[in-house]
């Protein structure tokens, strides 16, 4: 069996819809499981829901704690974070610097064309 590492497990967990939209539901502040297995009454049983809830966890999405007999889960974006910084950064700074220079192109050919405009093209004889 081969070792995952915690970014394998995060993309494993985020590769579900089912997952993601807990995750969504966590985003708006932390709930209990029973919250959580209602959401998806009638198209996912506890079980399966549970299992999910499992997943998030491993890939440390999720943090679960328990306060009497609820277990509340609670978003943790740490991981988040760490995608970002190695996979999204980089590349999302590059597209920034691109798009930069792309404006920069347009506004000084803009500006060359207004320069032009002054004079009036001759107009077409019939």
């Amino acid at each position: 069996m081969s070792s995952e590492t915690q970014d394998d497990l995060v993309f494993k967990a985020l590769a579900d819809g089912r997952r993601r939209e807990i995750l969504d539901l966590l985003k708006a502040g932390p709930r209990t499981t029973g919250e959580l297995c209602a959401r998806f009454e009638g198209t996912l049983d506890r079980c399966t829901v549970m299992q999910h809830i499992g997943v998030l966890e491993r890939a440390e999405l999720l943090i679960a704690r328990r306060e009497g007999r609820y277990r509340w889960n609670y978003l943790n974006v740490a991981p988040f974070r760490a995608i970002y910084d190695r996979w999204i950064a980089a590349y999302a700074e590059e597209a920034v610097d691109l798009l930069s220079r792309l404006k920069r192109d347009l506004e000084a050919s803009a500006a060359g064309r207004s320069t032009t405009a002054g004079s009036r093209p001759a107009r077409k004889k019939r």
